[in-house]
């Protein structure tokens, strides 16, 4: 098998020359380039891509740390970070931890072996203290606002986008408010939700806050158990235009009328959400991953805000 050595002879240049070919160096006169290039194709040399990397000193390959590869929100995030990768030849390897914090962990390892350039950390079950520490190895950009200083992040302002939901609801006569999230109070933005509830509505009832809703059918239970609740809500804010459009669905199959006697506010402004014409919150998740990766490409610790927008329809 041949090896760099063997092209540079047949190519009349240097090792060092070749070694440049392969890892793009712009500083190659065309001349030398197309004939060290021409003795690769007559070989019909593969390079070592690991050997590549260590020479390079990068992979070009990002990993994607997420939850959940069936969630829209993480799908849209992750959308967005594939994007960006096509367009400037990276590639992205997708991490999912189930919310498992030694899986998660294990991942920030890829760091250390030089196995991933960086890591966009979509959502997380380890506190910054454990995480942190492995910026020495890599970039690590997240989809939150940290404060660490070697920690790059695109974000949004969730608290705020919570806040204004809750009162429009309140503005549209409603008092009675319930909610949906995916994971309880161990969620950082299931604790902004609580609270933005308390600062809009004050002492939330627990029957009002219904977990672990990522699609239709939890959806379509939260409604059942919402309505029959002794004092059923008038609106609910779900986490998600497919978990609304559960609610949706269950309550048109007992004959009451949306809005007028029951409003629904979705999230993030997806396909079946506009389909039913539901009011929503759009996060912007797909422009949330492609401001991450590029945070990560450019070994930025740079905080990005994304700013979200409210879009008022029929469904409220």
């Amino acid at each position: 098998m041949a090896n760099i050595s063997d092209i540079a002879k047949l190519a009349g240049v240097s090792v060092s020359t070749v070694s440049r070919v392969l890892n793009r160096n712009p500083y190659v006169s065309e001349s030398k380039r197309l004939a060290v290039q021409r003795v690769i194709d007559e070989l019909d040399y593969t390079p070592n891509r690991l050997a590549v990397d260590l020479i390079r000193r990068e992979t070009k390959s990002i990993g994607v740390i997420l939850p959940y590869t069936n969630n829209q929100a993480f799908d849209q995030i992750l959308h967005g970070i594939l994007n960006r990768s096509v367009e400037l030849g990276y590639t992205v390897t997708v991490l999912p931890t189930k919310y498992d914090a030694k899986q998660e962990l294990g991942y920030m390892h890829m760091l250390k072996s030089k196995r991933l350039d960086g890591i966009v950390i979509t959502s997380r079950s380890n506190p910054w203290e454990k995480l942190a520490p492995f910026a020495k190895y890599g970039t690590i950009v997240a989809c939150e606002y940290v404060e660490h200083p070697e920690i790059g992040c695109a974000y949004l302002d969730r608290y705020a986008s919570f806040v204004e939901a809750f009162a429009l609801l309140k503005e549209k006569g409603h008092t009675r408010v319930a909610f949906t999230t995916a994971r309880r109070e161990q969620s950082s933005s299931t604790q902004l939700t609580i609270q933005a509830y308390r600062r809009v509505f004050g002492e939330l009832p627990p029957e009002y806050h219904l977990s672990n809703c990522y699609n239709m059918d939890d959806g379509i239970r939260a409604a059942r158990l919402l309505l029959d609740a002794p004092r059923r809500p008038t609106a609910v804010y779900a986490n998600g235009d497919e978990v609304a459009a559960g609610i949706v669905q269950y309550v048109k199959s007992l004959h009451m009328l949306v809005p007028e006697d029951f409003a629904v506010i979705g999230q993030e402004n997806q396909p079946v959400g506009i389909a039913l014409d539901l009011t929503t919150v759009d996060h912007r998740l797909v422009q949330v991953g492609e401001q991450a990766f590029n945070l990560a490409i450019r070994k930025s610790a740079d905080k990005i805000e994304i700013p979200y927008r409210l879009i008022v329809r029929k469904s409220t």
